[in-house]
């Protein structure tokens, strides 16, 4: 596969990327020797055999933005444009077994992969887990299922990670998702309609199950009801109001069973992005569903924090709780 110019910028940054991966175990108190320095390789794999089909503009072409100013402070890059979504796979130095999608947020119109992809991928790489961060289509770029495109390739990404499990030497039934906000909308869509068909089958790989063996929707856009969603998912997802049917087919805590996966939660409570509650019900329909849950709720953070090292913030907090509660699952050996 081609690189797209996100990822010959991203690979040409690994540099920064290791500065920042110190700044952030800093936060986390975590130590800031050679060892805990992320993996520098990093393999871009094609989700699709062809490029989906779909795109309402022939001339969408991939963009990269450096959101933050001082790097040296916080590294913040986004992306959107994506034709050729793909994961980027960032194998771990002692792998132990578990593989973990990541899926950046972005309000469904970027990608923001460092805070909720590469440094995500870091901490996790040092306990052991490989990870995958997906590059994803968004519904704003413009597609004539905006709603599905998305979970479907997050969908078909659980597949070719499991396709990939022997060449990078992790067990295929020990993969989690993990993603943030509108990753977290594609977390939670995997959590609970893991056998929808968010698309046709396009070879062998669509044979895999698309189930994770558990879930993390951090601070994720949720519900598709106007009185708890996210005020962009209805004008993105369905290009205005939605009705009766679309609340109920595109809102993950309206479609839990208990073959739902154990599921990690994290929100804050001053989050005036997306309402805590989108949170909050996604975890009253995993009780109700008798799903093993852990529900996390911070009284400062915002939104977005991501594995930053804010003072006074969730950031740095979740992490390690997650890792104790991946253990408890089996998911890490």
């Amino acid at each position: 596969m081609q690189i797209g110019e996100t990822f010959r910028i991203l690979l040409s940054l690994r540099n920064l990327v290791k500065f920042m991966a110190g700044a952030s175990a800093l936060g986390m108190g975590m130590a800031t020797n050679a060892a805990a320095q992320p993996n520098a390789s990093g393999e871009i794999i094609a989700l699709w055999p062809q490029p989906p089909a779909g795109a309402l503009n022939p001339a969408m072409a991939e963009v990269v933005e450096q959101t933050a100013s001082d790097p040296a402070v916080y590294s913040s890059r986004r992306t959107r444009g994506i034709t050729k979504p793909h994961v980027i796979a960032l194998p771990a130095a002692q792998p132990n077994g578990a593989a973990m999608l990541i899926i950046p947020g972005g309000g469904f119109a970027w990608n923001y992969f460092d805070h909720e992809g590469y440094h995500i991928a870091d901490v996790l790489n040092r306990a052991g887990i490989t990870c995958f961060i997906l590059i994803y289509r968004l519904a704003q770029d413009g597609w004539s299922n905006p709603a599905s495109v998305g979970p479907a390739d997050a969908q078909r990404a659980m597949r070719v990670i499991r396709a990939n499990a022997a060449r990078f030497h992790f067990d295929p039934a020990r993969v989690g998702v993990m993603g943030f906000s509108a990753g977290g909308f594609l977390t939670a869509t995997l959590a609970t309609r893991y056998a929808a068909p968010f698309y046709a089958a396009v070879d062998a790989t669509d044979q895999l199950s698309a189930r994770p063996a558990l879930t993390a929707p951090i601070y994720p856009v949720q519900s598709a009801d106007p009185a708890y969603a996210y005020g962009g998912l209805a004008p993105s997802l369905f290009g205005g109001p939605p009705t009766p049917a679309q609340i109920r087919e595109w809102s993950p805590d309206l479609n839990v069973t208990p073959e739902a996966a154990p599921t990690f939660l994290v929100h804050a409570e001053d989050d005036t992005t997306v309402p805590v509650a989108n949170t909050v019900r996604l975890r009253d329909a995993m009780v109700a569903a008798k799903v093993t849950v852990e529900t996390h709720l911070f009284a400062h953070g915002g939104h977005g924090f991501g594995a930053g090292y804010l003072p006074g913030s969730a950031d740095g907090l979740w992490l390690p709780l997650f890792l104790k509660f991946a253990r408890e699952q089996k998911l890490i050996a």
